[in-house]
């Protein structure tokens, strides 16, 4: 059945998902599943111990899988994180449906997660197919008058030419850009993540498998957010002390 969905905002299940009353078992979660990464378990046969061990539903458990990662991993990217201040008169390379579907996410009411390496991210992010929503318009308003208070040299755009609409959204940045004369460039490619990886520019992308592999980055999404979706239902997963799975009570 076609995707028919106007907004990109909260799922039915999220307010039991992601209420109160879940938060402590998630971030206690998140812990341990980044122990066991930390520690070269699978991904798989990990998210399952631990999901099983906290009762998590499927949602859920989506969700502590994309808000972990190793200490190693945190620490890491974060060495190469740079802040706002650090993109003036820098070039900046946006991994285009990553900073886009988590903004929408924002404005939508959808969940977005706090995660462990200081990113936000929504649940399900692209995965083959992606569609126009009420958001998107509204989204990239708000990313382009921040990129404008960035003052970045200049703005590329990549998005995965496989993913279906990306000719699409495309066309719709050109025309916001020649519309508001912002300094942009968008491009389709097939194969996005290793140009990202490779790239000497700025990278600005939450996407774990650039952020291990790229250069410097930047939290556009989050900067985004923090900046101009004050109403954002961010769902911090990132217990800050933490405690090792052998520390806590089975």
């Amino acid at each position: 059945m076609p995707d028919q969905r106007s907004h990109r905002g909260a799922d039915p299940r999220d307010s039991q998902a992601f209420g109160a009353a879940a938060l402590p078992r998630m971030r206690q979660a998140v812990t341990d599943l980044s122990w066991l990464l930390g520690r070269e378990y699978a991904i798989v046969s990990a998210l399952k111990l631990v999901g099983d061990r906290y009762e998590l539903s499927l949602r859920q458990r989506l969700a502590v899988r994309r808000a972990a990662c190793s200490d190693f991993a945190r620490d890491y990217r974060r060495s190469r994180q740079v802040g706002a201040a650090e993109v003036s008169g820098q070039p900046l390379l946006i991994d285009g449906f990553n900073v886009l579907t988590t903004v929408e996410t924002a404005l939508g009411g959808g969940v977005v997660l706090g995660c462990r390496d200081g990113t936000f991210r929504d649940i399900a992010g692209v995965h083959g197919t992606y569609r126009k929503v009420d958001e998107t318009i509204p989204a990239l308003n708000l990313i382009g008058q921040l990129l404008v208070r960035l003052d970045a040299l200049r703005v590329a755009w990549i998005f995965d030419r496989p993913v279906s609409n990306s000719g699409r959204i495309r066309e719709i940045l050109l025309e916001r850009s020649a519309e508001e004369g912002w300094n942009w460039t968008v491009e389709l490619s097939n194969s996005p993540d290793a140009q990202l990886r490779a790239s000497h520019a700025i990278v600005a992308t939450a996407d774990s498998a650039i952020l291990d592999r790229c250069g410097r980055w930047f939290s556009l999404a989050r900067f985004v957010i923090e900046a101009a979706c004050p109403d954002a239902q961010i769902i911090d997963l990132d217990l800050a002390d933490t405690v090792h799975p052998e520390q806590t009570n089975p």
